[in-house]
């Protein structure tokens, strides 16, 4: 029996009631009718007593539709941003670790010859030192490739590596550099290989953005295979691909700019669809979801609850809107970067670490395949070699890259963003591989790299390689130190750990990696 008082509270039945013993308050709600309240043996109080359960405070559920509302307004009202904001700065109100900090990288898919960029060897035969001659730089004694003139002149902020061991770096996809795991090789190990994280998958758990409505790890791609992914951390790491969210100029499988435009699609809301419209689709979505979840054994919903808020929130929120939108950037700003692609990506990334974006990754390839630095040779299309794959692509990288950090400077953001340009291993020392006379091959044993900004110390060149540029002569760089410098830019604490699918703990700074101490 039912019973409430004048106030809607339960009043005592009688106690031949046939009710469970165990029962608590049960609220029975008709469509359209006040809830009523029946009231059974009383028993201990239960774990969950401390909520209130039927107290009618802040939302009166007077219907099965009022119920459900109300709970998933409980469960699933907070936002992406706003639950990434919590998971960062944590329930202390403590400041994000790492401030406003951000990475640009530059990633050079195929792998760039070191000796025909940062490292020349212009006292050697030809077939050694390549078709290009070196220039002073802005630092004394130190030389770097005539097609890097403008980078040259600017030396001074940058930082050249010219020792890193790219031991075990492959590509197709490109992960060992940019896990800094040197496991993280699927074509020799294909269980695991794929499975270490990101270290932008990392920054964007433990960092997250710097501002909400803006996708904390963000990557322009050509390939999936150019880019590594969240692994072990969970596909709700995983990159966000830009490429739909910002209308860019398309280029075919060589270069050749096709004169047109793409891209732009995620913001798009379709005919007669009204944001209230798409807000009341995604709720009956999680309605249908919700019941699934439990049976999900690989993340897959949980990765699509995020990406589904995700793209709800960039749709509905402007931050991400107007970041993705370069027609929004003044004329004389667009005029300096130019229209090529790549440079339309880098003022995109400069835009986006502006507006919170923590870790931003550019693929610099034209090809869906091992990329358009992997200059084999003239006889392997569509690469090229050396002189005419490589040469090409110097004056534009080195003007994306010079405008790019000069960007940042000009602009107060310098030291807050860490800008990276390198690939997955440097070139063979001689020419001539592969049946080629002006291309040379993959080689892991060492490779150069470019860092600029972040507040580090520049102005100098770390390591070096023997007379021919084929091995370490002096300060060997491992990705385990690469890894462990952009954690400690970002205030990603350096013992992070992150468990394997069976629950094992792995490090996130492998072989021991230290920061670059050169560096800070």
């Amino acid at each position: 029996m039912c019973v409430n008082d004048a106030n809607g509270r339960p009043k005592a039945t009688d106690k031949s009631s046939k009710a469970s013993p165990t029962a608590a308050y049960i609220t029975t709600m008709e469509e359209g009718m006040p809830g009523r309240y029946c009231q059974s043996v009383p028993h201990s109080e239960h774990a969950f007593a401390g909520l209130n359960a039927l107290v009618p405070e802040g939302v009166t559920v007077r219907s099965r539709r009022n119920m459900l509302k109300a709970s998933l307004a409980g469960m699933a009202g907070l936002s992406l941003p706003r639950l990434l904001q919590a998971r960062t700065e944590g329930v202390s109100g403590q400041p994000k670790p790492g401030g406003h900090r951000s990475v640009i990288l530059l990633w050079m898919t195929g792998g760039p010859s070191h000796i025909d960029t940062w490292d020349p060897k212009p006292t050697r035969p030809y077939n050694n030192r390549g078709p290009f001659a070196p220039i002073q730089t802005a630092l004394p004694d130190v030389l770097i490739c005539e097609h890097l003139p403008k980078q040259a002149a600017m030396l001074d902020r940058f930082t050249i590596i010219r020792s890193v061991d790219a031991t075990k770096s492959n590509h197709e996809p490109n992960m060992v550099f940019q896990t800094g795991h040197l496991g993280a090789s699927p074509r020799v190990d294909p269980v695991k290989g794929a499975k270490w994280p990101a270290i932008g998958s990392v920054v964007a758990k433990h960092h997250g953005a710097n501002q909400e409505g803006i996708p904390p790890y963000i990557a322009f791609n050509k390939s999936r295979s150019h880019l590594a992914s969240a692994g072990y951390l969970g596909k709700q790491y995983e990159p966000f691909i830009g490429n739909q969210a910002a209308v860019l100029p398309e280029y075919d499988l060589v270069g050749n700019d096709l004169g047109r435009k793409i891209g732009g699609q995620m913001f798009q809301v379709a005919g007669g669809l009204s944001h209230e419209r798409l807000l009341n689709r995604k709720t009956l979505l999680d309605d249908f979801d919700r019941m699934r979840r439990d049976l999900d054994q690989g993340g897959s919903l949980a990765a699509m609850d995020t990406f589904t808020q995700q793209a709800v929130d960039l749709v509905m929120g402007r931050r991400a809107q107007e970041a993705f939108d370069i027609s929004r950037e003044p004329e004389e700003t667009r005029a300096r970067y130019g229209d090529h692609l790549w440079c339309q990506q880098a003022l995109l990334a400069r835009r986006l670490v502006e507006a919170g974006a923590a870790f931003v990754t550019l693929d610099l390839s034209y090809h869906t395949a091992s990329g358009t630095w992997d200059t084999h040779g003239d006889n392997i299309p569509p690469y090229g070699g050396i002189k005419n794959g490589l040469g090409p692509l110097l004056p534009l990288f080195d003007h994306l890259l010079t405008t790019l950090v000069g960007d940042l400077e000009d602009r107060g953001l310098l030291d807050e963003v860490l800008v990276i340009a390198m690939g997955e291993f440097g070139r063979t020392p001689n020419m001539g591989t592969q049946d080629s006379i002006d291309g040379r091959n993959h080689w892991p044993v060492v490779m150069s790299m470019s860092l600029a900004g972040g507040g580090l110390r520049h102005g100098q060149v770390i390591g070096a390689t023997e007379f021919d540029g084929g091995h370490i002569a002096q300060r060997p760089v491992r990705p385990g130190d690469l890894a462990a410098t952009i954690y400690r830019h970002m205030g990603v604490p350096l013992d992070t750990h992150y468990d394997d699918d069976r629950g094992r703990p792995h490090p996130a700074v492998q072989e021991n990696g230290k920061p670059l101490a050169e560096l800070f």
